[in-house]
């Protein structure tokens, strides 16, 4: 009995993840001082259930905190490669990524092991449905060398033929043909890997087809469907090649041939057509047969008079047995008709798709296009905004005269509006690419608002507002939910309603709108007694670069953007949000949100947010080095980092940065992305051969939503995104430099 080759692989990945405690799990699963790998198993078997996926993820996060709790950190990287692996099946990449890059960057503190390979590999399928190429075809090298390493060669075959694939993709067709080559090659007849055999006869059809060498083309599609009738027969990759032989057969002009392995494939697809068609022919047949016994009755009743009443009533038999076959023939003759015009339709719509699906990758096409543009024009503004904003900041903080201070004040507030008018353009682009995932982080509301408050107080001086807050007392737990994008949504409604009430007031209420045991939902609103919004302008308000006049826009100022971008958020987070409102008599927002209930906490005790004055004793005395190449942000960051009490030091490139470090000690490392030479995340990468513990925290003008995972990957600790707000600049800094 042939085992499926699919299955083998499975089971020789499996055996390569897990080798080295998968038989201590069976020995050992029920000892209180192994509970990770207890917790493993369970997860494992659960996962092998498609339907208690939810219960291999509890599992694995039990071990995750058992591995936590008792610093087990080999264990800890197991049980983030397992959990990787089970959101990749279900199809969520982005989880997957965040969780194959936690177990690398503890793998790879140790010496290299094939379960390192194994998430390389891992990771490398996650980019590549992500449509990034060059990501995948690195973390591909990286796991077959270690694969290599360890003399595991099937696993090391299976990666080469993925690597011919994207070298196929790329147009480098004779790379790609010497990889399925040796591939062939390397693969026995009686191998578990044969599918990938005959895939590989097929792609090297594939790369004589696209180079118009049809004859070339023949021969490897005639091997692959050999070897897969020969083999353990798969019907998938049957109509696959069957399709290319019919299609290069006509190219050929071999229109017979060409005919022939078409009608092999639609009696693959289309084999319920022959069944209407059999069942016509059959009762075509019987109704021949009833004529003549209705011949031979007729004859009888002419030979036999003196049996009038009998016939008679045979006759009436044979009649109502005529009119049943009739109608059956009629029956069957009407569904073959039917099923003509379905296999019309269904080809029809095929065609129908295939356009729809051109489409779709054009629209993609343009939405990847205008994605590069917007990261493009992102750096391009962000680089000379971060030297506007930056020498700003300083200027104000060095006392300037009274008559430079009103210049200074409107180059800030110019500086600061272009800034929010990029991120605003930027956050609705992140949001329209459906990347957009929600987190389920435990966290306390009364802070959370405690802080988003403290955020307004100059706002709400400036515009003379009299903030009102109250929060249901019955919410006296921690809620386990999305934090970062509540407070977006919190903020954009409060400074609207902030800036839109002069002189006015401002509520913010939070009650509890329903509970059950382990769920809770709350009802936000935000009220003002400001300037209101026209009833003809408020179904178009959530709408992007939408206010309420030309006269607002230019007294308020605001991009437009910011109702645009709380309206995706609660559709991401399942919320839909309500308007009330009159025009000269104010504003009402009302918006639901249900979250899981975390543990009680009393809210007077809830921990307070550091402050600038308790950063200054952190950063006194401590060392820099920041790797920069760029003159002004050199001198910008440079008197950022000195104005606080730090020793900074320069070095205008990577390679340098690297051999310094080998050498020198520093309490933090200050990376740019960009840099002449090497980048910053191949440096950083080469300094995590040697150091560890070092924090590093990445400097760029792009828009990190689409490429941070990737800047954590290579080593870094944390990204700063320029031009730098210094509130945030110093909080990310001393986070570092109090775990140094």
């Amino acid at each position: 009995m042939q085992l499926n080759s699919k299955r083998i692989l499975a089971l020789l990945l499996l055996c390569i993840s897990f080798n080295g405690y998968t038989q201590s799990l069976y020995k050992e699963a029920a000892k209180i001082n192994d509970s990770v790998d207890y917790y493993l198993e369970i997860a494992l078997f659960n996962k092998e259930d498609k339907n208690s996926f939810n219960k291999a993820i509890i599992y694995t996060e039990k071990a995750i905190e058992y591995a936590k709790t008792n610093s087990l950190e080999p264990k800890l990287a197991d049980c983030y490669l397992v959990l990787g692996g089970i959101y990749y099946d279900l199809q969520k990449p982005e989880n997957a990524i965040e969780h194959f890059i936690r177990s690398i960057n503890i793998y790879t503190k140790e010496n290299p092991n094939p379960n390192l390979a194994l998430a390389y590999y891992n990771l490398g399928k996650c980019y590549l449905e992500r449509d990034k190429q060059e990501l995948s075809e690195i973390y591909f090298k990286k796991s077959a060398s270690i694969y290599k390493e360890f003399k595991l060669h099937d696993a090391v075959e299976l990666i080469n033929v993925q690597k011919g694939i994207l070298q196929k993709r790329k147009g480098n067709y004779t790379v790609a043909e010497e990889i399925f080559k040796q591939a062939i090659k390397n693969i026995s007849e009686g191998n578990a890997l044969i599918e990938t055999k005959v895939e590989s006869y097929f792609q090297l059809g594939e790369i004589y087809y696209l180079k118009n060498d049809f004859s070339s083309a023949l021969v490897y599609y005639e091997k692959a469907l050999k070897l897969n009738e020969s083999s353990n027969y798969n019907i998938v990759l049957e109509k696959k090649i069957l399709k290319k032989l019919s299609q290069t057969q006509a190219k050929n002009n071999n229109f017979k041939e060409s005919n022939e392995y078409l009608n092999r494939y639609v009696k693959i697809t289309d084999s319920i057509s022959k069944f209407y068609a059999n069942m016509l022919s059959d009762n075509t047949f019987e109704k021949v047969e009833f004529d003549k016994q209705l011949e031979t009755i007729e004859l009888l009743d002419k030979e036999k008079k003196n049996q009038q009443k009998t016939l008679r009533f045979s006759k009436l038999i044979s009649i109502l047995s005529i009119a049943l076959i009739s109608i059956l023939s009629l029956l069957s003759l009407s569904l073959y008709k039917n099923n003509k015009i379905r296999v019309t339709s269904n080809r029809l719509l095929k065609e129908k798709n295939r356009e729809l699906t051109k489409e779709k990758e054009k629209v993609e096409k343009a939405s990847k296009a205008r994605a590069e543009f917007l990261a493009t024009v992102s750096h391009e503004l962000r680089t000379p905004l971060n030297a506007i904003n930056g020498i700003t900041y300083l200027l104000l903080q060095e006392n300037p005269k009274k008559s430079q201070l009103n210049y200074l004040q409107s180059l800030e507030f110019s500086g600061n509006y272009l800034l929010n008018f990029i991120n605003d353009i930027l956050e609705i682009n992140r949001l329209e690419s459906d990347k957009v995932s929600v987190e389920k982080i435990n966290f306390n509301i009364i802070e959370l608002i405690e802080n988003i408050k403290s955020s307004f107080n100059e706002f709400i001086v400036t515009n003379n507002v009299q903030y009102h807050q109250n929060i249901d007392k019955n919410i006296n737990y921690n809620l386990i939910g999305d934090p970062t994008k509540l407070s977006q949504i919190l903020i954009n409604l409060i400074n609207n309603a902030i800036k839109f009430s002069k002189d006015g007031d401002v509520w913010l209420t939070i009650t509890e709108n329903s509970q059950e045991e382990n769920n809770v939902e709350l009802l936000f609103e935000i009220k003002d007694n400001g300037i209101g919004i026209p009833a003809e302008k408020q179904e178009d308000i959530f709408e992007s670069f939408s206010q309420g006049s030309i006269e607002i826009n230019r007294t308020y100022g605001g991009t437009g953007l910011g109702l645009s971008i709380v309206k995706k958020l609660l559709d991401i987070l399942n919320g839909t949000i309500h308007l009330e409102s009159e025009q000269g008599n104010g504003t009402i927002f009302k918006f639901a949100i249900q979250f899981e209930k975390g543990n009680n906490t009393n809210k007077n005790e809830c921990p307070k947010a550091n402050n600038s004055a308790d950063f200054d004793e952190i950063f006194k005395g401590k060392t820099v080095l920041l790797v920069e190449d760029n003159k002004i942000n050199q001198m910008i960051t440079k008197k950022m980092v000195e104005k606080k009490g730090m020793i900074c030091e320069i070095i205008d490139n990577g390679e340098d940065a690297i051999e310094h470090l080998k050498e020198n000690n520093y309490d933090l490392v200050l990376m740019d992305v960009h840099l002449p030479g090497i980048n910053g995340t191949e440096a950083t990468a080469e300094i995590r051969k040697f150091n560890s513990e070092i924090p590093i925290i990445a400097l760029t003008a792009i828009s990190l939503n689409e490429n941070r995972e990737m800047l954590l990957s290579f080593g870094m600790n944390d990204v700063i995104t320029k031009p730098f707000v210094p509130e945030n600049f110093y909080q990310i800094v001393a986070s570092y430099l109090k775990m140094s």
